[in-house]
């Protein structure tokens, strides 16, 4: 799960970073020219930067894996499907982002992550055995 969280933050924050902190304004014209309001850029980026982020830490891993699940799902449905259903190689990067970050989120960060020690159950304390007599 580490690497997997790992590959996915490394992606994630890269494709979210220019969304918020640079060439915004050739973003916004893009976003625009598909017919998105200019504030979806800022909350995609914000979703993909600070969702890969909290992947790579292992922290609220369920929460950040939907919602890039969600913006996933998005991006191929407003911009890679143009060209249809049967035209894989348009939206298979973000399939494979979508598909990778639900397994996330279905089955957590897994030991080498933030949510453990700050939201894992602590062990159950052993009852000592009672003397027969």
């Amino acid at each position: 799960m580490l690497l997997l969280r790992c590959g996915l933050a490394l992606v994630f924050i890269y494709h979210g970073y220019p969304k918020l902190f640079g060439g915004t304004e050739r973003l916004v014209e893009s976003f625009r020219a598909i017919g998105l309001p200019a504030y979806v850029v800022y909350v995609a980026g914000a979703i993909e930067f600070l969702g890969g982020l909290a992947l790579g830490l292992g922290l609220l891993t369920p929460v950040a894996g939907l919602l890039l699940v969600f913006d996933m799902a998005a991006a191929m449905w407003k911009y890679n499907f143009n060209a249809g259903i049967y035209a894989v190689r348009e939206y298979e990067l973000p399939l494979i982002l979508g598909l990778a970050s639900l397994v996330v989120a279905a089955t957590g960060g897994g030991p080498f992550s933030l949510d453990r020690p700050i939201f894992g159950r602590k062990p159950a304390p052993v009852a000592e055995p009672k003397p027969t007599s």
